[in-house]
Order: C-alpha cells, then structure tokens, then sequence
C-alpha cells in the first residue's frame, strides 16, 4: 500500500512538473506553432481537415489527482504521464492542448467507423431528443429495428437477439443460456481466453492476471492453440485432442459448451490455429454441448476478410455474443441465438432494464449503415493487409519483434528479447509505447506478459495513417 501510494505521489508530481515547464516555456510556445510531434526527428503527421474547438476544462494533474482520490485503485493507465484526451474525430485523438495522435487502439478495439463519425452522433443525438429511455415493457422502434439489421448480418438460423450493456454481460447470458438448454453446467474455454470480469465470466477467462479468488466452477481450461507459442505449432487438429479429453476424463461426457474468442485479443491478438474450430465444434456438440463465438473484438468488420471472426474458420456458432464495435463507443452488447434456443429464457422471468435503450440502439444501428456505407470491411480487409505486411518487414529490420499475427485491423505485434527463447520484453514494450506516443501514434498492449502492441484502429484507417504509424514505431524501435 506504502508503495502504491508513493508511486501515486511520484506520478502527481511527474504531472505537476511537466505543467511547470510547459508554463515556464509559454512565451517560446507563443512565438511558435506548438508541433504535432515532440520530437524533431519524427515523421511528418498525414494531413487532416479538422481543428478541435478550444479547451478550457481541468488540466491533466487536476483529473489525475480527483482520480487517485475518488475513483477505484483498480484503475491503471498508459504511459508515463497519462493522456487528457478532450476531442476526437474518425481515426484521431486530440489532448488538452490541441495535439493530434493517430489512434491505432480505438479503444481498445471498440471505435469501428471513427471517433463522432457524424452519421452516428446525429442517431444518437436526435433519439435523445425524442426519448432517452422508457422500457422494454413498452414498445419502440429503434430495439426492433437495430435487431433486424443484426440478425440479417447473421449465418444460418442465428436470428433472435438479446441486447445487454456490455461484453461482459453478453457472455455471461450466453453461458447461462448453454447450461439451461444443455441442463449441463460444464463449459470449456481456452487458457490465454478473456470473457470478461464478472462471476461467470471469470471463470471462462483463463488467465490469471485478470482472476480475483473467488468461486469458478465448471469451467474447464483447453490448450491454446497458439501457433507461436504453442507446443503444436499451427497444427489445430492436435490441439483439439486435449478438449476431447476433458470432455472424456473431465467431466460426464456430457457439457453445456464451449466458448472462444476466433482470435484473442486481450490475450496478445492471437489467432487460433487452422482447423481447430470445426473439429472442436463438432466434439462439442458430439458431447450435447452448444458452441459460443466470442466477438466482442474480432467481429463487426473488424478482421477484414468477414463480418464476424469466426466465418474465416468456416463455422456457425449456435450462440454469438457481441459488443465494442456494435456500438462505436456506446455501451451496448448483444447475444444473437436460434429461436429454438432463445426459448430457455422464457421459463423464468429474464430482464435487462438498460439493455435495447432507444439511444444505443439507435446508435448501433447506424453504425450497420456507416459500415455498409462507406465500405469499411472492405477498407479493413485492404488496408489492414497492407498494415500487416508493413509490420512484417519491420520484423525484418528490428529483431526484437518476434512475430506479427491477426488480421485486418486486429492486429497483434508481438516484442521479444531473444526470438529463440521468446523472451517476452515486457520493460522494452513500455519504452516504445511511450516514445511513439511522443511522437503522436497511440497503440495498445496486451497478451499474458503484457508483450504485444495491439493494433485495433477504426476502420476508417488509411495508406497514408499506416505509412506513418510504421515509421514512428521503426523510430522508437531504433531508441531502444
């Protein structure tokens, strides 16, 4: 605790500081214009036709201070001194003085047409205007019309949808929905997996880092089939063996289902090994169990190629589960089942007071048509190509990237400190994030040893974005 509140301390005055120098050079800064990028060496920003109004609102150490006081300790942030992000607009993020930075991390994985893409703001401003909220006792058009547009996103018979406030929540009703309709409680999900922070969902994660010590019962952990790191390489058949035999030596032969993600993202932005999900899908459902597509990051456009993660694996999921993208920033979720098996929640009384609000889903909705509008899948199957083969020469030049994996604009950049071992350069990974930063390119991070840059831009991310975004993370690489 001595030790927390010290380096809270340490943090604030790093802030306090920073603010103290930026006054002391004020008039130098009103000789000149202040520059896009910290640092004299840094690539020249895309250009972009957007100047946010002023700010005049609390300066970074005033919010950091109210939020060491009176917001959870459970709270982490980037980099060495946080961002006091203001404003934003499609693939860019402004701070309290007016600087731009390129977003690469949307997010996390959540803005998918851009920050105040206006076709969405105006949905979500004129549902305001009209009603903010009534209940789903009565009726309205903006839930039935957004599950409309979900449903016919949908292959085969994944036609009803149940609209919830979160990923987390979305799982944790599609777990419950596996184990009524089964009347099994068994689930098996993958180690390295992430589902969420609450009590079902917990026990579906299968990394320790985001596990309390509290009950997790009948969950099951199945091998990663993770090419890099796994021990069967991209070989996904094998990996499917070890579910066979927690289905055969861990349970009673029968289970309620199986759950993942079709490519990790909290996990590292990893993708899951060629022809690993037919073959577990149909063990599975062999064993009565119902099979759970985890899309919270991998769908809504987002890899490219497809809608939805887990059509790359040539699959149908019997319960799809959905958030971040849907909504472009609003909090919302979704489930989407057969009506066969939707029918489970019809024994008792199942209610979400917020979930279907008219303004997020009249948000949701537009964000459908903005993607469809303005061609976003197929900017991201495009562009993110690109992106990726970009981040693969890199690995040429830099060897303390040891791999690049995912897909469109999920894309994961793995830093090691020996190719061969795999040393995962946690401490190096911070230095180049916060270099980059300075420079203007916001990336995220993740996988179990917090290793990876994950690279989950809005889909609106062009050729000229990528072009910068490699050459200020080759610059910061070169500073290590």
């Amino acid at each position: 605790m001595q030790r927390l509140a010290s380096s809270r301390r340490l943090l604030q005055a790093a802030l306090v500081q920073g603010r103290a120098n930026s006054s002391l050079s004020a008039a130098a800064a009103a000789a000149a214009p202040t520059p896009e990028n910290a640092f004299a060496a840094a690539p020249k920003m895309p250009p972009f036709d957007y100047t946010p109004p002023p700010y005049d609102g609390p300066r970074a150490e005033e919010i950091f201070r109210k939020r060491t006081e009176f917001l959870s300790p459970s709270l982490f942030h980037f980099y060495d001194r946080p961002l006091n992000i203001v404003d934003g607009k499609m693939q860019y993020l402004f701070d309290e003085d007016g600087r731009r930075y390129l977003d690469a991390f949307g997010g996390i994985a959540t803005v998918c047409c851009g920050h105040c893409h206006p076709d969405v703001v105006d949905a979500i401003v004129n549902q305001a205007k009209r009603i903010q909220h009534s209940t789903v006792l009565y009726l309205n058009h903006a839930i039935a019309d957004f599950a409309e547009a979900l449903s016919s996103k949908m292959p085969g018979d994944l036609k009803v949808v149940f609209f919830t406030n979160s990923g987390t929540e979305a799982n944790e009703l599609a777990l419950m929905i596996a184990r009524l309709y089964t009347g099994c409680h068994d689930i098996i999900s993958l180690r390295n997996g992430y589902h969420g922070n609450a009590a079902g969902t917990m026990g579906a994660t299968a990394q320790c880092n985001w596990k309390f010590n509290v009950v997790q019962t009948g969950v099951h952990h199945a091998l990663n089939p993770d090419p890099y790191r796994g021990a069967f390489g991209s070989d996904g058949e094998k990996y499917a063996r070890d579910v066979q035999e927690i289905i055969d030596f861990g349970t009673t032969g029968r289970v309620g289902g199986f759950i993942s993600e079709a490519i990790q993202g909290v996990g590292g932005i990893v993708e899951l090994a060629p022809g690993y999900l037919p073959a577990v899908y149909n063990m599975v459902r062999k064993a009565g169990g119902l099979c759970i597509a985890d899309e919270v990051q991998a769908g809504v456009a987002r890899t490219g190629s497809h809608f939805w993660g887990f059509e790359s694996h040539g699959v149908i999921p019997d319960i799809v589960t959905m958030a971040k993208g849907i909504g472009n920033g609003i909090p919302i979720g979704a489930v989407v089942t057969t009506p066969e098996i939707a029918q489970v929640l019809t024994r008792r009384s199942y209610f979400n007071t917020f979930g279907g609000n008219p303004v997020s889903t009249a948000g949701g909705h537009a964000v459908l048509k903005v993607l469809e509008k303005e061609k976003l899948q197929e900017n991201a199957f495009v562009i993110g190509s690109y992106l990726k083969e970009r981040l693969n020469k890199l690995k040429e030049k830099h060897d303390i990237i040891g791999d690049v994996r995912g897909k469109g604009f999920l894309l994961g950049v793995e830093l090691v400190t020996d190719r061969q071992k795999k040393t995962p350069a946690k401490v190096e990974i911070g230095h180049v994030m916060n270099h980059m930063k300075d420079m203007g390119v916001l990336v995220g991070k993740g996988g179990f040893y917090g290793n990876v840059f994950r690279v989950t831009p809005p889909l609106c991310f062009t050729k000229e974005d990528s072009d910068f975004l490699i050459d200020v993370m080759d610059i910061a690489l070169s500073k290590l």
